[in-house]
């Protein structure tokens, strides 16, 4: 995490979720996220999409959405599909 490595700040941001924290997990994948992490994108649209930890919003659902998609990301491909039809 201190290096800066996207993969470990999703993997802690995916044990803040599960320990309820949902604002580390918030602030860990948004820093993933914005090293270019596709996984990191689709939890934080699946977060803003609920409202877990953050007010519901559907544009910023859809634009990690879309990042999560462009980055290869099957289940977010597939969560947009379903928005867009």
């Amino acid at each position: 995490v201190n290096s800066n490595d996207p993969a470990a700040m999703r993997q802690m941001g995916q044990f803040c979720s599960k320990e309820g924290d949902h604002r580390g997990a918030f602030e860990y994948w948004s820093k993933a996220a914005e090293l270019g992490n596709a996984g990191a994108h689709h939890l934080l649209s699946i977060m803003y999409d609920r409202g877990e930890g953050v007010k519901k919003d559907e544009k910023k659902e859809v634009f990690h959405l879309e990042q999560a998609a462009i980055g290869g990301n099957p289940f977010a491909r597939s969560n947009l599909a379903k928005i867009e039809t």
